[in-house]
C-alpha cells in the first residue's frame, strides 16, 4: 500500500470509531508507531481537523466527514455476501436496514461495478435453516435490543419459554446478544428473576423499551458472561459426541439447531462439539442415530439418552412380547 492510500485509510478508520489508538493503527496497517505518527501529522497538515488526548487516542473533530468512498469489487462483493447472510441469520429490522445501506453502497458504484454485483446476485445462496419456531412471533426486534445495549436502557418484553406453553411478562437490563445454536439470544439481567438469563430472540412476542437507565457497572460484560457460563456449565452445556462416519452424512442442517461448534475427523468416526442449553434436547434427537452415536461427555446426557432408551423400552414392551412370542421381564 503506498502512503495516498494508506493516509486515505487511515483517514477512513479514524470516521469509523469515536476514538483510535496510535497501537491500533500501526497494528491496522503494519506500520510503526512514529510512522503512524507522521502519518497524522501529514493529515492534519492537509487540513484534517483531527485531536487527540494523550494516552486515548485520536478522533475526528465532529462535523468532519469524507466524501462519499469508493468500493473496489472485491468490497462490494464481500457487501453482497454478507447481505445473502444477514437474509437467513438476522431478523427483519437488521434485514430492511441492510439492504437499505446496500442500495447506499450500489449507489456510489461504477457502471462496472453495478454489473459485477448485479450479475454475482444470482449466482450466491444461502440455505435457510430449517426452525421449528411459532411464526406468529414478530422476530424484528434486533435493532430496538442493539439501541437498548446501547444506551442500557432497560426493556418490558412478553417472551414465550420453549418448554413452557405459556407467555411470561418480564423486565430486563440487556447486556449484549449472542449468536450460537443458530438463533441470536439476548443475554440480559431479569429484574423478575434477580439474576441473569438467556432469551431466544425469535421467541419474544412484545418489546416495549421503558424509560429505566440502567448502570452496567455492576453487571458482567457479555464475553465475562459467556466465560462464566462456560466454566460452571450453567445456561449452556459443553457436549462433545462421536458420530460414525455414516451416520455423520446425515446429520444435515439439524445439527445446528442442537448448537454444533466444530467437527473433527478421526478417521472412521467424525467427533463433534455442541453447545446446548437443554441437555434432553440434545438427547433425544441423539436417540434417533442409535448405535452410530456414542458420548465421549458430559456424563449427564449419557444418563439423559439412557433414560431415553429405558422409557421407549418400556413402553414398547408389550410389542417386543407378541413379537418375541414371550413376556419381556
Amino acid at each position: 500500500m503506498n502512503r495516498i492510500d494508506r493516509l486515505t485509510a487511515i483517514l477512513i478508520h479514524l470516521q469509523s470509531k469515536r476514538l483510535v489508538k496510535a497501537e491500533e493503527l500501526a497494528s491496522r496497517f503494519d506500520i510503526s508507531l512514529r510512522t503512524v505518527y507522521r502519518d497524522v501529522k501529514a493529515l492534519m497538515e492537509a487540513g484534517v481537523p483531527i485531536g487527540s488526548e494523550a494516552g486515548v487516542g485520536y478522533f475526528i473533530v465532529d462535523g468532519y466527514h469524507l466524501p462519499p468512498v469508493m468500493f473496489s469489487q472485491e468490497e462490494a462483493g464481500a457487501m453482497l455476501l454478507a447481505g445473502k447472510l444477514v437474509e437467513q441469520m438476522t431478523d427483519r429490522s437488521i434485514r430492511d436496514a441492510f439492504e437499505s445501506a446496500l442500495t447506499k453502497i450500489k449507489s456510489v458504484l461504477n457502471d462496472p461495478g453495478r454489473e459485477h454485483l448485479e450479475s454475482l446476485y444470482s449466482h450466491i445462496e444461502v440455505r435457510p435453516s430449517i426452525s421449528d419456531e411459532m411464526q406468529e412471533f414478530p422476530n424484528r426486534f434486533l435493532t430496538d435490543l442493539q439501541k437498548a445495549v446501547v444506551e442500557k436502557r432497560a426493556v418490558d418484553m412478553e417472551y414465550m419459554a420453549r418448554y413452557r406453553d405459556e407467555l411470561t411478562q418480564r423486565v430486563v437490563e440487556p447486556i449484549g446478544l449472542y449468536y450460537y445454536g443458530n438463533a441470536w439470544h439476548l443475554i440480559a439481567w431479569c429484574r423478575v428473576r434477580n439474576d441473569y438469563r438467556d432469551f431466544r430472540v425469535d421467541r419474544i412476542s412484545k418489546l416495549t423499551p421503558t424509560d429505566s437507565i440502567f448502570s452496567d457497572h455492576n453487571h458482567l460484560s457479555l464475553q465475562e458472561y459467556v466465560q462464566t457460563v462456560m466454566r460452571n456449565h450453567g445456561e449452556l452445556h459443553e457436549a462433545v459426541v462421536l458420530f460414525d462416519k455414516r451416520t455423520a452424512r446425515y446429520l444435515g442442517e439439524r445439527k445446528y439447531q442442537h448448537g454444533f461448534v466444530t467437527e473433527t475427523d478421526l478417521g472412521d468416526k467424525v467427533q463433534m462439539t455442541f453447545l446446548t442449553s437443554f441437555l434432553p434436547s440434545l438427547g433425544r434427537w441423539l436417540v434417533t442415530y442409535g448405535t452410530g452415536v456414542e458420548i465421549v461427555s458430559p456424563p449427564e446426557l449419557r444418563e439423559v439418552i439412557q433414560a431415553h432408551v429405558a422409557e421407549l423400552v418400556e413402553h414398547y414392551k408389550p410389542a417386543l412380547a407378541a413379537l418375541a412370542g414371550e413376556k419381556i421381564s
